[in-house]
C-alpha cells in the first residue's frame, strides 16, 4: 500500500468523516476477507456498527442471515455512527455499488445510513451488554421495523488474569487475616506508583478510593469536587482519614473530558492525600484494582452499558460504591456486598441530577463507608467477601462466553 493508504489507521475515531469510513471499511471488508483466507466461519460477529461493511461484503458473496450476530456495545451516540448514504456508495462500503433502490432500502430519512439500525436489520439475533442496556437500547429502536430482537448477555471479565492468586488463596480458605495482611501489600504496591508519579506517600492504613476508566463526560470523573465545601470536609477528617487516586484517559478529541482531567490534576495538586496518575494502561489498571479499597464508579444512569472495572476491582477485594447502572444492579446488595445512591429520575436535567448524586454520595461515605471500614473491620471483610462470592462466577468471562454460545450462536 502506499503511504497515504498505510495512515488511515493512524487515530482511532479520527474526526475527518472520510478517514472514518476508510477505516469501517479497512476493518470491515478487511476483516472477513482474512477470515475467508482462513478457512471461513460458521458465525460472523460484529461488535458495534464500525465494521459495517463486513456484513455487506459478505451478504454479496452468500452468507445468509443466519450466519450473521451483532452486539451493540454502548448507548451513546457517539457509537452508533450516522453517514451520507451516497458518500457511504462512493467510498465503496458495501462491497459493491449500490443502485438507488438498493440504497434507498438501506437508509433512514434524508438518505442516511445508521450503522447500528442496518446492523439490527440483518442479523439473525442481537444483544446488548447487560440487562438496563437491554431495555434501554430496545427503547431506542422501538418504532423501527425489521429489527432483531436484543437481548441481554452481561459483560464479565477474565477472573485468572485480573485476580491476585494470593487473595484468591486467603478468600477460598475464609482466612479473613491473610487476606488483610496480602491487601495491605498490593495497597503498598500501588503507593509506590503513587510516590514515583507524585512524590506523595500514602498510608496503606488509610482507606484508598479510586475512580478509574475513560474519561467520558457521562461517567463523571469529578462529582466528587461539585460541591467543594463539602469535599474539603471529607478529606480533612482527622478520625476518618480517606486517600483519593484518579486514573484514565480522555478521547484527544473530547475537549469537556480533557477539561475534567485537568481541573483535577491542577486541585489535587497540592493536596497530600490526593493524586491523579498517568499512563492508564492495564498494568495500572491491575495496581489500581488490587491496591484500592474503595472503587468509585458514578456514570448517569441508563448511560453505561455494563462497566467492567468494577468486577476487577471486587475480585480483589475492593468494594464497589456506584449509581445504580450497567452491570451493578445484577449484582449489587446494598450495605451487603457494596455501596449503592439512590436511584434518580434520569430524565431531570444534569446539574440537579449531579446536585443530589454528590450529596447522596458525601453522605454515603460519612455515615457508611467510612465508619464501617475503621469501626466494624470484620463487618467490612464481610461485605469483601460477599462482593466475591457475588462477582465469582457470575461476572467471569467462563460465564459470558458460555452464554454467547448458548444464547446467541447456536
Amino acid at each position: 500500500n502506499d503511504h497515504l493508504s498505510r495512515t488511515i489507521t493512524n487515530r482511532l475515531y479520527d474526526p475527518n468523516d472520510e478517514t472514518r469510513i476508510a477505516q469501517s471499511i479497512i476493518l470491515g471488508i478487511g476483516g472477513a476477507k482474512l477470515v475467508e483466507r482462513l478457512g471461513g466461519a460458521d458465525i460472523y460477529h460484529l461488535n458495534e456498527g464500525h465494521a459495517l461493511p463486513a456484513f455487506y461484503y459478505l451478504k454479496n458473496k452468500g452468507v445468509g442471515k443466519n450466519q450473521l450476530v451483532f452486539t451493540t456495545h454502548t448507548p451513546e451516540k457517539g457509537g452508533h455512527e450516522e453517514r451520507f448514504g451516497p458518500l457511504l456508495n462512493d467510498f465503496g462500503f458495501f462491497g459493491r455499488r449500490y443502485r438507488d433502490e438498493e440504497l434507498a432500502k438501506e437508509t433512514l430519512g434524508g438518505n442516511h445510513l445508521n450503522y447500528t439500525v442496518a446492523a439490527l436489520r440483518m442479523v439473525k439475533k442481537a444483544n446488548a451488554v447487560s440487562k438496563l442496556h437491554a431495555r434501554v437500547a430496545r427503547e431506542m429502536y422501538k418504532g423501527l421495523s425489521n429489527m432483531s430482537q436484543i437481548i441481554p448477555i452481561t459483560n464479565s471479565q477474565h477472573l485468572n488474569f485480573w485476580q491476585d492468586k494470593k487473595l484468591a488463596q486467603a478468600w477460598k480458605k475464609g482466612n479473613v487475616n491473610t487476606f488483610r495482611s496480602r491487601k495491605k501489600e498490593l495497597k503498598q504496591q500501588l503507593f509506590e506508583e503513587v510516590l514515583n508519579q507524585t512524590g506523595k506517600i500514602f498510608d496503606p492504613g488509610i482507606l484508598t478510593l479510586v475512580w478509574a476508566r475513560r474519561f467520558a463526560a457521562y461517567k463523571r470523573a469529578d462529582l466528587l469536587l461539585r460541591d467543594l465545601k463539602r469535599f474539603e470536609q471529607l478529606i480533612a477528617n482527622s478520625k476518618y482519614p480517606v486517600q483519593i487516586i484518579w486514573a484514565g484517559k480522555p478521547y484527544p478529541g473530547d475537549r469537556g473530558s480533557i477539561t475534567i482531567f485537568n481541573r483535577l490534576v491542577r486541585y489535587t495538586k497540592h493536596k497530600t492525600n490526593l493524586a491523579v496518575l498517568t499512563g492508564y494502561e492495564i498494568g495500572l489498571s491491575k495496581k489500581l484494582k488490587e491496591g484500592s479499597d474503595i472503587w468509585l464508579n458514578t456514570p448517569r444512569i441508563t448511560r453505561e452499558a455494563s462497566g467492567t472495572s468494577g468486577m476487577t476491582a471486587a475480585m480483589n477485594g475492593s468494594v464497589n460504591l456506584s449509581t445504580l447502572d450497567g452491570w451493578i444492579p445484577e449484582f449489587i446488595k446494598n450495605g451487603k456486598n457494596g455501596f449503592v445512591l439512590p436511584a434518580l429520575d434520569h430524565t431531570l436535567p444534569h446539574g440537579e441530577q449531579d446536585h443530589l448524586d454528590s450529596q447522596n454520595l458525601y453522605r454515603i461515605l460519612e455515615e457508611q463507608v467510612l465508619p464501617t471500614y475503621y469501626e466494624k473491620p470484620d463487618e467490612w471483610s464481610a461485605i469483601v467477601f460477599e462482593a466475591l462470592e457475588g462477582v465469582i462466577p457470575q461476572f467471569t468471562s467462563a460465564r459470558m462466553a458460555t452464554e454467547y454460545y448458548k444464547k446467541l450462536y447456536q
